[in-house]
């Protein structure tokens, strides 16, 4: 309004106490994370506090956030982290104006939290890991002292002091924390740049041996070639990722260690994985499939693995199945980062080609899947078979101890159920009419695929050609000419796998023994 003079001088002030927040949270979390790096990369407080929250998150909640943003998830988590703390430093900023200890003291609070998390961790087996979040707490909590002090003060006649603060000297004080903060985030970067290097570079030196057992031949007529279909291999950049990792761990395969113990287990075994790579080795193609995948979904992938047969390891060591009275029926696998695998004994050792992979494709498993060691079982839901970054196996019993998904309300034992497909065309698509060539796949790990069926609408169900079978561990493509006809309509597809079991038209969610239901599309004809 005229004549109304408004004075800016205490808007710019706590614009730049926001700032001192901000500069002050990333003091702390690049300190933090260069800490990280002497400690164990998984100790680092964004990590710890999102393992933490992850791990204490309801499943139906993680079944959404996978079902939304897909292997994005863990990115989306991590950024809500980085908002959160965001947020909160901006808040410690304003208040540090006013209550300077106070606002120092709340980031050493953050530090709490995030050495409880980084403790809590069921992989955490010292107290060491603590260290990142409280050094990364100590730093922001002086960094956030020291510029508050700025803001609130200046000595007498101090050049460029306005008001009661000194704004020569924030300026200082702020460049100085923000070129220190990114030095030390730099450092932290090339630090752990280095240390993932021995594990890249053990990955590097390994020559995966002829297997001792081939897998048989794909027959030709097995990967149909229709635009729009998946592939019959899935390559390994394409094969779907879900785990709880936030960091996937870079593990040096020259360090790496199994121990094979527990209950009926007459010789324990300890392995290297050059022990593995010595003994006879088996390649086989097997379709895995994740139990948040929905109807219709992408989590489902064929590969071709190479291993040693898990069970010949297990008769090694003195087990035997429950229903030849061995005393252990469940078989507990962890994980470098803590995550527990529950599998039925009795599954391992029925005479499927359950493996320990050290190969995928081809080559040696990528570090997104398990390097240098992950368990394959085929058949089963990976929740219960897929152990990646495999280091210990123990026997025991489903009475004596709940894995880690079957403490969140999964099931203890989760053979994956019939579905089916479709690929093309694809949701909404408008193909013009005519013969609209409708294709997908299908899959009854263990149990094969012995027939496809797809409706038009509410139609009569029709018989799909069915592509060469591989093996009953294997998805099976399949295709349908349609002769299309102007107009919106929907297309379903069932399958019926190797017992003579249809496909159930129940829909029901991936909570707690994976989906079931049609999977349908509808297009739009023209």
């Amino acid at each position: 309004m005229p004549g109304v003079t408004i004075n800016r001088a205490p808007l710019a002030r706590r614009a730049l106490a926001g700032l001192s927040g901000l500069l002050a949270g990333a003091a702390a979390l690049a300190v933090a994370e260069l800490a990280a790096v002497a400690v164990r990369p998984e100790a680092g407080p964004v990590v710890a506090v999102g393992s933490g929250a992850i791990d204490r998150t309801p499943a139906p909640v993680k079944d959404w956030a996978i079902r939304t943003f897909g292997e994005a998830d863990k990115l989306v988590l991590q950024l809500g982290i980085l908002l959160v703390l965001a947020l909160l430093a901006v808040g410690l900023g304003l208040a540090a104006t006013r209550h300077r200890r106070a606002a120092a003291a709340g980031v050493l609070l953050f530090g709490v939290v995030g050495a409880a998390a980084a403790l809590s961790r069921p992989d955490s087996s010292s107290w060491t890991d603590a260290l990142p979040s409280v050094a990364g707490a100590l730093a922001g909590a002086a960094v956030l002292h020291v510029l508050a002090g700025r803001l609130t003060a200046a000595p007498p006649g101090a050049d460029g002091a306005d008001g009661a603060w000194d704004r020569r000297g924030f300026l200082i004080a702020a460049s100085a924390a923000a070129v220190a903060s990114a030095g030390a985030g730099t450092a932290a970067r090339v630090a752990a740049g280095a240390r993932g290097g021995d594990a890249a570079a053990s990955r590097d030196a390994v020559t995966l041996p002829r297997p001792a057992s081939k897998a048989a031949p794909v027959p030709p007529g097995a990967a149909l070639r229709v635009p729009g279909l998946q592939p019959f291999v899935t390559p390994n950049k394409d094969f779907y990722r879900v785990d709880t990792a936030l960091v996937v761990p870079k593990v040096d395969a020259t360090a790496w260690r199994l121990r094979i113990h527990g209950r009926g287990v007459r010789t324990p075994l300890t392995l290297t994985f050059q022990d593995l790579l010595r003994r006879a080795l088996v390649e086989r193609d097997i379709t895995l499939t994740c139990v948040s995948n929905e109807v219709g979904g992408p989590y489902v992938g064929n590969a071709r693995w190479i291993g040693v047969p898990l069970a010949g390891l297990l008769r090694e060591a003195g087990v035997r199945p429950p229903s030849r009275g061995g005393p252990a029926d469940q078989l507990v696998s962890r994980s470098v980062d803590g995550m527990t695998i529950g599998t039925p004994v009795d599954d391992v050792m029925d005479g499927r080609d359950a493996l320990l992979a050290v190969g995928m494709n081809g080559e040696p498993l990528p570090f997104d899947h398990g390097f240098p060691v992950r368990m394959v079982v085929p058949g089963l839901y990976g929740y219960v078979s897929a152990c990646k970054w495999i280091e210990d196996i123990e026997l025991t019993t489903f009475d004596a101890y709940d894995a880690y998904w079957v403490k969140r309300d999964w099931a203890r034992e989760a053979p994956v159920k019939t579905q089916s497909r479709i690929d093309t065309p694809k949701p909404f698509a408008r193909p013009g009419a005519g013969t609209v060539m409708v294709a997908g796949v299908a899959w009854a790990q263990h149990r094969g695929i012995e027939a496809v069926e797809v409706r038009v609408d509410d139609g009569p169900w029709r018989r799909a050609d069915l592509a060469a079978e591989h093996t009953a561990d294997t998805w099976r493509q399949w295709s349908w000419p349609w002769k299309a006809t102007p107009g919106s309509h929907t297309l379903t597809v069932r399958a019926t796998d190797g017992t003579g079991a249809t496909q159930t038209d129940r829909r029901t969610r991936t909570i707690p023994d994976g989906a079931s239901g049609w999977h349908s599309v509808v297009v739009t004809v023209e």
